[in-house]
């Protein structure tokens, strides 16, 4: 299964934009959870209407599907200017970048998803345009080439990223602030899948709000997902009305465990376990076990399961804990400590196979 085909994949999707559109917040007040980042951000917009400015220049990171563009846009709502939206795989050349630049107003925002795609010539662009407000651009070639600088209107970029060490040094430090953006807890999701609810006008009762917060993995965008097909389900199987009972019944149809476990994470713990003695078994061996690419177990799956306490990376493999042997069922074997010392970077039989 492709990994953006999963009820519990955090990535989006392009046919569910136009509906998670509907159900963005649209100011501060309505965004749950992320308390402290909500007051920074406060401060710096009242701050920045105060003095007639444009924002600092920000940089949110952090998993997938936790608001990354959504504050964005909050922001340029509360600032009360236009945001221009745009990724960084989508910059091909400097002069993508320049006409976009020449063309903001002043105090507006770009937003730059996946900031860390960016070709190092296009940043290069970037960094006058983030300092002083200009561009450099070479025109003609040769001889007759001469340089050309632009100034540009006082703007805001906000950057996203998954991956914040990948964003290079000297872009990282023309932010004026960073932001991480951490998983939600389940009494703030079910807040968000009870707003959901409403704007979609589902009658949703609390325990099973509750119910698909638990298996949404502290992501809001799963809980909608979740959600939608919750309502969906009880349109047909139960008279189009949601109660705990439907809900648990569609979860347990979508194959969504209590952790929020899918199929494919149990069968990636089942193959450690019960194929491999528990581990620790080298990445590209549970790649070819359970026919899954090696990059996408480690850029997909393993995150959930390593966050959950499922698995460990050890210097010679993968480790399935004793708390995945008891979430699937399984008697705990009288040694389950790792063979090898703990590794606290990337593991050294990623990418060879473990002899």
């Amino acid at each position: 299964m492709p990994p953006e085909e999963r009820v519990v994949s955090p990535d989006g999707v392009d046919e569910e934009e136009a509906v998670e559109q509907s159900l963005r917040p649209k100011v501060l007040a309505d965004f749950p959870g992320q308390g402290r980042v909500k007051e920074n951000l406060s401060i710096a917009v009242e701050a920045a209407k105060l003095r007639d400015d444009a924002l600092d220049h920000l940089l949110f990171y952090g998993p997938p599907g936790l608001g990354k563009t959504t504050l964005a846009n909050i922001v340029a709502a509360e600032m009360g200017v236009s945001v221009r939206t745009t990724s960084g795989p989508a910059i091909e050349r400097p002069g993508d970048l320049a006409a976009i630049l020449t063309n903001l107003q002043e105090h507006d925002i770009l937003f730059i998803d996946e900031i860390h795609r960016l070709s190092r010539s296009v940043e290069e662009i970037l960094y006058p345009a983030m300092e002083d407000f200009a561009i450099d651009l070479v025109i003609g070639k040769g001889p007759g080439a001469r340089s050309v600088r632009l100034a540009m209107p006082h703007f805001t970029l906000i950057g996203a990223t998954t991956r914040y060490a990948a964003v290079s040094a000297p872009l990282r430090d023309r932010f004026g602030s960073v932001y991480r953006l951490d998983f939600y807890e389940e009494s703030v999701l079910s807040q968000i899948v009870r707003r959901s609810a409403g704007i979609l006008g589902v009658d949703l009762p609390g325990p099973a709000a509750d119910e698909i917060a638990r298996r949404s993995r502290g992501t809001p965008r799963i809980s909608n997902r979740i959600l939608r097909r919750v309502r969906d389900f009880a349109a047909v199987r139960a008279d189009g009305k949601v109660t705990l009972q439907s809900t648990q019944d569609a979860v347990e149809l979508l194959d969504v465990d209590q952790l929020g476990l899918d199929e494919i994470d149990r069968r990636m713990l089942f193959a450690i376990i019960e194929k491999f003695e528990g581990g620790p078994v080298g990445l590209d061996t549970i790649a070819a076990s359970i026919s899954e690419e090696a990059d996408t177990i480690m850029d997909v799956y393993e995150p959930f399961l390593l966050q959950c306490g499922f698995i460990q990376r050890t210097s010679r493999g993968r480790i399935a804990t004793q708390a995945a042997y008891r979430h699937l069922g399984i008697a705990v074997p009288e040694d389950t400590s790792p063979q090898g010392s703990l590794w606290e970077g990337e593991p050294a039989e990623d990418g060879a196979e473990t002899q």
